[in-house]
């Protein structure tokens, strides 16, 4: 029987007889595959809306200029595959970072970037921090990279296709980069980028959700919404009109409120700390 690891770094962080080495695209094979199969499918599935009824009446009429147009198509079609193909593959080889991994040579510290087909080497001193981004969405990730900030410009490190990088938890990476990073004086920073334009009020969280969220009774959650400016809605749901009609729901927007969960899990470690007591992490 098998136990499933409880490193919440397992799969990603690896170490090396060099250094330490943080892998966001596991296999080079399934990510030229991944972009091989998209460069193949878009331009099929937009040539078939028109190409497949032109085929159906080409074969039942047998006309030359019907045939002639099935046959252009096809070679434009194969065309755009080919050239998508060859722009996705020099893409994923030129930008998609493979891993990082941090040697030390001497005194001194490293950072090698591994892209598909080659590698540089980048001193810890040219490193002037390292950010790690995470974009939230109703209170979700969509997506997490490492931002290397040097004196060139920067390098943006994003999980390849199904890799387990995207569900690393961010704390985990931010403490093991700061161990990587802290002898050099390397800022490792965090940065949430909340996406405030998809609004579904059929998505946002209800008052019980945010208790949860929050620690608190479910009947603290209207005051410290306000008190906050998290952003509600009150609607009749789909289940409800046919049955309740008269009766109402009120949601609210998870992004705020993930935002707040933080400040108030962030107030009452300050207040455990200062007094040793376990307090009420309502402000």
């Amino acid at each position: 029987m098998t136990t499933r690891s409880t490193d919440p770094l397992a799969g990603v962080v690896s170490a090396t007889p060099a250094g330490g080495r943080l892998v966001f695209v596991p296999s080079r094979i399934l990510q030229f595959g991944v972009a091989l199969g998209g460069s193949a499918m878009v331009p099929l599935w937009m040539a078939s809306p028109l190409l497949l009824p032109m085929l159906v009446i080409a074969l039942l009429t047998d006309s030359g200029l019907l045939w002639a147009i099935v046959w252009v198509g096809l070679g434009l079609t194969t065309l755009a595959v080919i050239g998508l193909a060859l722009a996705l593959t020099f893409t994923v080889s030129a930008t998609m970072v493979r891993w990082i991994e941090f040697r030390h040579q001497g005194n001194a510290q490293q950072c090698v970037i591994a892209r598909c087909l080659r590698s540089s080497i980048v001193a810890a001193a040219d490193l002037q921090r390292v950010v790690v981004v995470e974009q939230l969405r109703l209170g979700r990730r969509k997506s997490l990279k490492v931002v290397l900030h040097t004196r060139g410009g920067t390098v943006e490190c994003e999980p390849g296709f199904n890799a387990p990088m995207s569900q690393v938890d961010s704390e985990a990476l931010l403490t093991w980069l700061t161990s990587q990073l802290r002898s050099d004086g390397v800022a490792v920073e965090y940065q949430a980028q909340i996406d405030r334009h998809f609004s579904c009020p059929g998505e946002w969280w209800t008052r019980s959700h945010l208790a949860a969220l929050w620690h608190v009774p479910v009947g603290a959650v209207d005051e410290l919404a306000v008190r906050h400016g998290v952003r509600s809605y009150r609607y009749t749901s789909r289940s409800m009109a046919m049955y309740s009609p008269g009766k109402t729901v009120t949601v609210y927007d998870p992004d705020r409120a993930y935002e707040i969960a933080e400040e108030l899990r962030e107030e009452h470690t300050t207040n455990h700390d200062s007094d040793g007591t376990q307090t009420d992490p309502r402000p």
